[in-house]
């Protein structure tokens, strides 16, 4: 389970596992900018878990991993509020012609992927101290 405990202004404290993260918002949002926002740990998540499979992929292959690199773009949409457009740009320079294909293959399934491609249903549930 996954729980965030609000810590004062913008700033949430996330425990994952015994795994501590921080949440907060910029500066110009009102937040004091001490971490990343939600939003870029979800973008994060998706980033790194191409970069796992990535990783993962060439290892199995016995291709270099030196090199390997993940980067993400975003663009805002309105109506509702979200993230519009993602593109993220996979370096790995281990990846030989041979298996170029397979490793896009690899790389466009990973759980981050999949799970936004096919949305799960949310809810959303108020606790009994309200």
């Amino acid at each position: 389970m996954i729980a965030v405990t609000y810590m004062g202004g913008d700033r949430m404290h996330i425990d994952v596992r015994g795994h501590e993260l921080t949440a907060d918002q910029p500066v110009e949002d009102g937040g004091g900018d001490t971490a990343p926002t939600p939003t870029e740990l979800f973008l994060a998540s998706l980033t790194a878990c191409v970069g796992f499979y990535a990783e993962r992929f060439l290892r199995r292959h016995n291709l270099r991993t030196e090199g390997l690199r993940v980067g993400c773009a975003f663009v805002w949409a309105e109506n509702p509020h979200r993230v519009g457009e993602i593109e993220l740009t996979v370096d790995a320079p281990g990846v030989t012609p041979a298996k170029r294909e397979a490793f896009t293959r690899v790389i466009e399934h990973c759980t981050v992927h999949n799970t936004l491609e096919h949305p799960p249903e949310v809810r959303i549930n108020l606790g009994s101290g309200l």
